[in-house]
């Protein structure tokens, strides 16, 4: 994605109001898929991202049910914005088609407030809540009521060259400045994220802003407030771009590039998530032997960071012919025991933290402890039905990251996604 002219990198993004109706004008047909003969066993269909080994944690779970349903894994498309409006196209056409989604850790409100999908009350809400970490379970309420079951999470870290590095930074500056001792004496010394205007750049900025007690949205989630952390966080994204040691690439990375880059040599250091770890033992067995891991830096030395968490959350629609089964699978799915095949198999980090403790995982996840210490003080996205609107907004006025004026840009974002709120469906 190529950076917009200097004259409107600043310029706050011109909005458009997308109608509810519009949505549903664009529902795509409604695909035939089977829901169970009243009479016979029910088929629940299961609408979740592309995860290669999932469909054995379903067969373990039609096994379990004996017949009195059977799950039928229905693939969404690997991008996430190809999920959503996949999802929201047919729910808005009330399609009984679909039984449980796999939704993404920011879409979870907006379904609830559109009233697609199900409240999960009593035994299963119970069942949910117990023994899940309180970060992806936040991500799963909306108006103090649960309507997710949180199958996985995600959390990035500091990935690091031990033997350029003996130690890993503490601070953004710290790691800053270890970069640029590394540039003087000709070593690798690149710091490698993601900085392209899209989610990533908001994740990122996100932490940054959590890191430094920042708050852009209130308590209830219906007020901009872009306080004075997040406009400290703006001033260090700003740093981080102008420093001289991010990769020239920087504005328009993406994960996957990102990992590329690090695996190539150039990186001193790499902020990404941990699907890093088996693609660089696989690629590049030398270098991975000198990487190591840690906490994401924070703001201030002696105030720990908080990471931005990703990962899915179940929820059964509100059109399905089949809740009561519904709710029972896919608290099978989530279920300890299947976070802890899809972990070792699919890398996907657990939910529940007991499953952390278990001694298979030690081998899959060598990185476990320091991503349960994230996940445990960890943060989340603005939690609001307009967080995509919210999202498209900030990614735009914080890209490009080196143009940022810290205090300026925090004004512009506030008011932007106060329009964001209002509207519940801006776009740049």
């Amino acid at each position: 994605m190529s950076d917009p002219d200097e004259a409107g990198r600043r310029r706050r993004p011109r909005v458009r109001v997308v109608a509810a109706a519009a949505a549903v004008a664009l529902a795509a047909p409604v695909a035939g898929c089977a829901a169970g003969g009243d009479s016979g066993t029910p088929t629940i269909n299961l609408y979740y991202p592309p995860e290669q080994n999932l469909q054995k944690v379903v067969d373990n779970c039609n096994a379990q049910a004996g017949g009195r349903y059977e799950i039928v894994y229905r693939v969404l498309p690997r991008q996430a914005d190809d999920q959503r409006v996949q999802m929201v196209r047919r729910l808005a056409a009330e399609d009984s088609g679909m039984d449980v989604l796999g939704l993404d850790v920011t879409w979870t409100q907006e379904f609830a407030s559109a009233d697609w999908i199900r409240e999960w009350t009593g035994q299963d809400k119970a069942e949910v809540e117990q023994g899940t970490l309180a970060g992806p379970l936040e991500t799963a309420r909306y108006q103090d009521k649960l309507y997710g079951a949180p199958k996985n999470t995600n959390v990035q870290l500091l990935w690091y060259r031990k033997d350029l590095v003996p130690e890993p930074p503490k601070t953004w500056d710290q790691m800053i400045s270890m970069a640029q001792d590394l540039k003087q004496q000709g070593k690798p010394y690149q710091v490698l994220t993601m900085g392209a205007q899209y989610e990533g750049l908001v994740v990122l900025y996100n932490t940054l802003a959590e890191s430094a007690g920042g708050r852009i949205l209130d308590d209830k989630g219906t007020k901009a407030v872009m306080d004075e952390g997040t406009v400290r966080a703006l001033k260090q994204l700003r740093d981080l771009a102008a420093s001289g040691v991010t990769s020239p690439s920087f504005s328009n990375a993406t994960e996957d590039p990102v990992r590329l880059e690090f695996q190539s040599g150039a990186g001193a250091f790499q902020v990404n998530w941990p699907f890093v770890y088996p693609a660089m033992q696989e690629a590049s067995p030398d270098l991975a032997k000198q990487v190591a891991w840690a906490r994401i830096p924070g703001i201030d030395e002696n105030t720990p960071s908080k990471v931005t968490i990703g990962g899915v959350n179940l929820a059964v629609s509100a059109y399905s012919r089949h809740p009561q089964e519904s709710f029972e699978a896919a608290t099978c799915l989530r279920s300890a025991e299947n976070q802890k095949f899809s972990a070792i198999n699919d890398g996907v980090p657990p939910t529940i933290e007991q499953v952390y403790d278990d001694p298979e995982m030690t081998e899959a996840y060598p990185m476990k402890d320091t991503i349960l210490e994230e996940l445990k003080e960890s943060a989340v996205r603005p939690l609001t039905p307009a967080y995509q609107s919210i999202s498209t907004v900030m990614s735009a006025l914080l890209s490009p990251p080196s143009g940022i004026d810290p205090q300026k840009t925090a004004d512009e974002l506030r008011d932007a996604i106060a329009d964001a709120l209002e509207s519940k469906g801006v776009l740049p």
